[in-house]
């Protein structure tokens, strides 16, 4: 196997930028999906109890974020090993290093996840729930922010060679193609 291309997106972008354009990018999707939702729900009250949970669920929100990653390959019955961190006591933050290469679309499906399963149920509940739309909204405008990195790595893993596989490394993943005789 020959390395195609190495992926570290701190390196690459810079871990301040990067921090900041996905703040960005999560203030301007609360912005743009809560003009729509509060015409949609003009006429309903708001319940005030939703701020200490909403609180407590945006600091578990690495963590929930990281498992998701995780979930598929346990799906798939992909072996991994899983690391547990702390960065601040507070919110264990799960890492994973796969035993195995994993095919391109394993490698998409597992970047993707928390999307599909975090982000758009909770966009449906923002639909759904009328009286805590707001909390709702913001937890999953502020999940978008965090998968801004994730859709950073789509974008590399997209533009790789269709028989490639993808190699979780310390520093950020590798792009492995078979070498040619």
């Amino acid at each position: 196997m020959n390395c195609w291309k190495t992926i570290n997106i701190k390196k690459e972008f810079g871990t301040n930028r990067v921090y900041l354009a996905s703040f960005l990018i999560g203030l301007i999707s609360f912005i743009v999906m809560f003009v729509p939702f509060s015409i949609f729900h003009h006429t309903a009250s708001i319940n005030d109890f939703g701020v200490l949970p909403l609180i407590l669920a945006i600091v578990m929100l690495p963590t929930l974020h990281s498992f998701m990653h995780i979930l598929p390959l346990i799906v798939m019955n992909k072996r991994a090993k899983l690391i547990y961190k702390s960065k601040n006591k507070l919110v264990p933050v799960f890492y994973y290093y796969t035993k195995a290469h994993l095919s391109k679309n394993a490698s998409l499906l597992v970047a993707v996840a928390p999307t599909i399963l975090i982000t758009i149920p909770g966009i449906i509940a923002t639909y759904l729930f009328p009286s805590i739309y707001v909390y709702i909204l913001i937890f999953t405008a502020f999940h978008i922010g965090i998968t801004f990195i994730d859709f950073l790595y789509i974008i590399h893993i997209t533009k790789a060679p269709k028989k490639s596989v993808i190699e979780n490394g310390s520093n950020g993943f590798d792009i492995l193609v078979k070498a040619q005789k």
